[in-house]
C-alpha cells in the first residue's frame, strides 16, 4: 500500500489496556508452550497495531512540525507511550516467568529473554510521569531545531537546507552560512541548556529511583545494551585516541593542503576539495532513479527491495522548511513496509540517505516476512552495522550519481568515515560525563565539550566564534537529548563496516554474501557471536581497531 493512502487511527488507550490485560491473564492459565505462543502471536497483532499508528503519526508529524493535527497526535503518544509500555513489561514478566519458558525460549530465542531481563531493570510503574516529562522536552527540541529560521543572503533557510551554503566551494561563503549558524544557536543557546538541564535531571531522577546511582547504567539498560557495557565502551574509546584520533590529525593534514588554507577553522571542517565537494549530478527525482538502477544491478534481493519502496511512495526526502531535520528509516509493522524519511539539500548527502539508510530500510525489508517478531528486534549496534556497509557495497555505483567526480567522492567518504570514529566517541564520553556529574551547569558543560575537542579534534580552529568557540556545537547533535548513548553504535558499526571493505577489496561476492547473512541473522545471536558467524572481528578486540587504522591508512 501506497505511504500516502496509509489510513491512520488514533491508538485507544482503554482499548488497548483491555486487550493487554486480556493477554496477559490468558497467558498466565496457559496449560503449554503451545498455547502460549499461539497467544504470543495474538500479542504481536496487538504490538504491530500500536507501533504502525504510533509511527505513522510520529513521521506526518515529522514531515511538518507546523501540522496542528498530528502535533498533537505526538503529544498524545509521548503522554500514552510510558503507559503502554507498562503492560508490555507485564506480559514480558508472565513470558519470563513461565513454566513453559524453555519452549518458549527455543521458539523466540534466549536473546529475546535477555532483553526482557533489561527491560524490566529499566521500567517501573512509578516513572511513568517523569518518563512522560522526558517524552516532552525531547519533542520540544525536535520542534526547536525544525522550525529554526536563520536568515541567509536574503532568504530565509532550516538547518537542513543551510548546509549547502555551510559546505560551499567559496570560502567566504561558508563563513557567512557558519556565521548565520551560530548566530542562531545563540539566540536559541538557553532554551537548549533548559532544555537539557531538565532531561539531565528527569533521568537521573529515573535511575535513583531505580536505585541506581546515575543514568548511565539505566541508559545502558534502556538501550538493552544485552552484550557489552561501560567497560568495553571505555577501552573501545582508549583505543580509538591511541590509533584514530592520531590517524584522522594526518587525513586532515592532508586535507588542509589539498584545500589549500593555512589552518583548518571550523568553516572548513566538511569540505574536502579545493574546487568544493562532489555533488549529485542529478534532482531528486534522478537521484532516487539512479538508485533504483543501482539497486537492480546490485543483487535480485535489493532490486525487489528497492522497486517495493519506490512502487509505495513509502521516500519522503524533499527538505522544506517545517521538515524536521536529519534523516531515519523506520518501519510500518501492519504493511510490512520499511519508510525512509530524510531532507535533502543538493550535497552528497543526499547520496547518503540512498545507501545508508537503505541499508537500515533493506535489512527491515529482508525480515518483514519473519513469523518471530523478536527476531527482528535489533540493538542499534547492529543495525548501523547494515547501514553503513551498504555506504561501501554500493561505491562501484557512484558514478551515477556524482559523474566525473566519482573518485573525489569516494576519497571524501573513506576520509569523512573515518574522521568520524573520534568525533562518536568524543559525543558519546561527554554523555558519560554528563550523567555522572548530573549538577554540572550550562557553561560547566560547554567547557567539558571544550576539553574533548581538544582530545579528539585538536585540527580545529573555532576562530573564536561566540558560540562554537564556546563548546556549543554539541547542541545541534539531536542523538544526545532524544537517543542518550545511542552514538557509540555508529561508531562500533563504522569499524565493521570498515572490515566489509576490506572483505570486498578481497572478493566483493563473498563479502555480499556474508553481508546477506547478518541481514538475516538479525537478532537471533548476541553481538559477538553474530559478528564472528560473518567473519567480522569484535570492535571491542584489542588490535581490532589498530588493523583497521593500518589498512585504511594505506588505502588513504
Amino acid at each position: 500500500m501506497k505511504f500516502s493512502e496509509m489510513p491512520y487511527q488514533r491508538v485507544n488507550l482503554e482499548e488497548a489496556e483491555k486487550r493487554f490485560t486480556d493477554i496477559i491473564e490468558r497467558q498466565k492459565q496457559a496449560g503449554s508452550g503451545e498455547e502460549q505462543f499461539a497467544l504470543h502471536q495474538e500479542y504481536y497483532k496487538l504490538m504491530d497495531e500500536i507501533g504502525t499508528y504510533g509511527t505513522l503519526a510520529m513521521i506526518r508529524h515529522d514531515i511538518d512540525t507546523t501540522d496542528e493535527f498530528y502535533e498533537k497526535e505526538q503529544e498524545y503518544y509521548d503522554e500514552i507511550s510510558p503507559i503502554l509500555d507498562k503492560y508490555k513489561v507485564a506480559y514480558q514478566k508472565v513470558l519470563f516467568e513461565s513454566p513453559h519458558r524453555a519452549y518458549m525460549e527455543e521458539k523466540i530465542g534466549p536473546v529475546t529473554f535477555k532483553s526482557m531481563e533489561l527491560s524490566f531493570k529499566a521500567f517501573d510503574e512509578k516513572l511513568i510521569p517523569l518518563m512522560q516529562e522526558e517524552n516532552a522536552l525531547v519533542t520540544r527540541y525536535g520542534k526547536l531545531i525544525a522550525t529554526a529560521e536563520i536568515p541567509f543572503e536574503g532568504e530565509v533557510y532550516n538547518l537542513s537546507l543551510l548546509r549547502k551554503f555551510a559546505t560551499a566551494r567559496d570560502r567566504d561563503t561558508r563563513r557567512r552560512a557558519w556565521k548565520a549558524l551560530s548566530d542562531y544557536f545563540l539566540s536559541v543557546t538557553g532554551e537548549i541548556d533548559e532544555i537539557y538541564d531538565k532531561l539531565v535531571k528527569n533521568r537521573t531522577e529515573q535511575a535513583r529511583m531505580l536505585g541506581y546511582e546515575n543514568f548511565v547504567e539505566l541508559g545502558y539498560y534502556r538501550m538493552n545494551r544485552n552484550s557489552y557495557g561501560k567497560e568495553e565502551v571505555e577501552n573501545f574509546r582508549r583505543q580509538v585516541k591511541e590509533y584514530f584520533v592520531p590517524f584522522a590529525s594526518r587525513i586532515h593534514s592532508q586535507r588542509q593542503e589539498r584545500i589549500g588554507v593555512e589552518k583548518l577553522s571550523y568553516v572548513d571542517n566538511d569540505v574536502f576539495f579545493k574546487e568544493g565537494n562532489p555533488a549529485p549530478i542529478g534532482n531528486p527525482e534522478e537521484i532516487l532513479a539512479a538508485g533504483q538502477k543501482m539497486y537492480a544491478e546490485l543483487s535480485p534481493e535489493t532490486k525487489e527491495f528497492f522497486d517495493f519502496m519506490q512502487e509505495n511512495g513509502l521516500f519522503d526526502v524533499l527538505g522544506r522548511k517545517t521538515k524536521r531535520q536529519g534523516g531515519y528509516m523506520t518501519y510500518l509493522p501492519l504493511f510490512k513496509s520499511p519508510f525512509i524519511f530524510a531532507n535533502f539539500n543538493g550535497t552528497s548527502s543526499d547520496v547518503d540517505v540512498i545507501t545508508h539508510e537503505c541499508g537500515h530500510a533493506f535489512q527491515g525489508y529482508v525480515m518483514r516476512e519473519e513469523e518471530i517478531q523478536e527476531f527482528a528486534d535489533i540493538t542499534m549496534g547492529t543495525a548501523e552495522i547494515h547501514s553503513m556497509s551498504m555506504e561501501y557495497f554500493t561505491y562501484g555505483w557512484m558514478g551515477d550519481f556524482f559523474g566525473d567526480r566519482k573518485e573525489d567522492y569516494l576519497k571524501m567518504h573513506l576520509e569523512d568515515s573515518s574522521a568520524f570514529v573520534p568525533y562518536g566517541c568524543m559525543v558519546d564520553e561527554f554523555q558519560h560525563i554528563m550523567y555522572e556529574n548530573p549538577e554540572l551547569t550550562p557553561k560547566e558543560r560547554k567547557e567539558v565539550w571544550k576539553k574533548l575537542e581538544a582530545e579528539y579534534r585538536p585540527h580545529l580552529d573555532y576562530e573564536g566564534d561566540p558560540f562554537f568557540g564556546e563548546g556549543g556545537w554539541w547542541q545541534r547533535q539531536a542523538h544526545i537529548f532524544q537517543s542518550p548513548f545511542y552514538y557509540i553504535d555508529y561508531c562500533l558499526a563504522t569499524i565493521c563496516a570498515m572490515q566489509f571493505k576490506m572483505k570486498m577489496d578481497e572478493d566483493y561476492g563473498k563479502a555480499w554474501e556474508s553481508y546477506l547473512k547478518l541481514c538475516r541473522l538479525s537478532a537471533r545471536k548476541f553481538y559477538v557471536p553474530m559478528l564472528q558467524e560473518v567473519g567480522l572481528r569484535s570492535p571491542f578486540e584489542d588490535g581490532c581497531i589498530r588493523e583497521i587504522v593500518e589498512h585504511f591508512e594505506q588505502k588513504l
